[in-house]
């Protein structure tokens, strides 16, 4: 018998494995897959995750890998081109952008050596039930399992979510979708983002000198786009003139990805003898790129609260429930920000003189930056104070360089 069986062994159940086996509980992590195998992503891993690698003594690895650090930041929205570097975050400077081949191995390479056991190929068919607690699982061929906990790891679609009966009492329907692949010669070396009209574009680079390139629209336009998508995706590109010349001169590497599967929504992630962690319990659109770090987050908390929990020092189900509000706390924000994100409005008068008002201050862009990498409070930043005083400093700032330049010019006239 195990201390816990972990469903599912990417960015969220192999960490959740690693960290618990490190804690001395025997545990078994299983996947229908195989690993090195990819998935739909995000791919990003901001600073904030960044140091959650670094903390868990995998940062080094990663490093090691061909996906290269991100530092840089760069926004166009038919304006200009706003470039920024996020805020560090506990020391740490820059985010990487890995392909999930190479960042779910080094995930699961790490939960094995850390003491989980783990069979691959192995799809959980069926939840087992004892005295109404989940008490363990089955398997291929009927063979079971049992646990203590089981941890549903497994993703939006959740078979332990819909076996164990997991409430969603919060829902916002999918707003956005999108379409990606992966290019050569393209990548400048900086996480870039392109908005024109309703529709965003994306490209970071990625593993071996490729870049990720991105197009997402309002989900109302999915069922034009899916009818002939390679096509569409070639000619939604074209509308960003800096990227269609770049890649005329690159080369799509892969097929084309795509996906309107994008609901917005919060799961119990616990109940008697089972819980829930990363997009199992939480999925959010990925326009916002919070997945794998909100992944490493819950992993350690659910991790603590299991180890606390079959320890003895707190009953199970108050510890679970204690990991559950404190998700939720964290989560908030950065849910609502973005389901609005998602749904990709047309940027208003307010938005673009907000960006103008960034262009040569620094410490906001940085701010502004932050939001992407899930460090700063978009209510506070938004807030009608905090824009006030960013187009007020652009205002000052501005009056001050018109001044400037006509003592300038006066001096220049007493000078002749």
């Amino acid at each position: 018998m195990y201390d816990a069986i972990v469903v599912g062994a990417r960015c969220a159940g192999s960490p959740t494995a690693m960290l618990l086996a490190r804690r001395g509980l025997r545990v078994l992590l299983v996947d229908r897959a195989s690993f090195p195998s990819d998935t739909i992503s995000t791919h990003y891993v901001p600073q904030a995750g960044v140091a959650y690698l670094r903390d868990w003594g995998l940062l080094p690895r990663l490093a090691a890998t061909t996906a290269p650090r991100i530092v840089d930041f760069l926004s166009d929205w038919g304006d200009y081109e706003l470039v920024g570097r996020p805020p560090p975050v506990d020391g740490i400077v820059g985010g990487y952008a890995p392909r999930r081949t190479t960042l779910d191995t080094l995930l699961v390479d790490a939960a094995v050596e850390a003491g989980a056991e783990l069979r691959e190929r192995w799809p959980v068919a069926e939840l087992v039930w004892a005295g109404g607690r989940v008490v363990g699982v089955r398997g291929p061929g009927g063979a079971e399992e049992r646990a203590r906990i089981v941890v549903g790891a497994d993703g939006k679609h959740s078979l332990v979510a819909r076996a164990a009966g997991a409430e969603v009492y919060r829902m916002v329907r999918a707003r956005a979708f999108q379409y990606y692949s992966y290019w050569s010669g393209v990548s400048r070396g900086v996480l870039e983002a392109y908005r024109r009209g309703r529709r965003g574009f994306f490209v970071f680079p990625t593993d071996d000198g490729l870049a990720c390139v991105i197009t997402a629209a309002p989900i109302h336009e999915f069922a034009a786009v899916r009818r002939s998508p390679a096509a569409e995706y070639r000619r939604r590109l074209g509308m960003v003139e800096s990227l269609a010349d770049r890649l005329v001169g690159g080369r799509q590497e892969e097929r084309l990805f795509g996906t309107a599967d994008l609901d917005n929504f919060y799961r119990v992630p616990w109940g008697p003898g089972w819980a829930l962690v990363g997009d199992a319990g939480y999925h959010k659109d990925p326009q916002t790129g919070q997945g794998i770090r909100d992944a490493f987050r819950d992993a350690q908390a659910l991790a603590s609260a299991i180890a606390v929990g079959l320890g003895g020092a707190r009953s199970l189900d108050d510890a679970l429930a204690a990991y559950h509000r404190a998700r939720d706390a964290a989560t908030d924000e950065i849910f609502e920000h973005t389901c609005r994100v998602a749904e990709m409005a047309e940027p208003t008068a307010q938005d673009l003189a907000l960006r103008a008002a960034l262009r040569g201050n620094e410490a906001d862009t940085a701010l502004y930056y932050g939001i992407g990498d899930g460090t700063v409070s978009p209510r506070w930043f938004f807030s009608e104070a905090n824009v006030a005083r960013i187009l007020a400093a652009a205002r000052l700032n501005a009056r001050q360089q018109l001044v400037h330049g006509e003592v300038d010019v006066g001096e220049g006239e007493r000078g002749d």
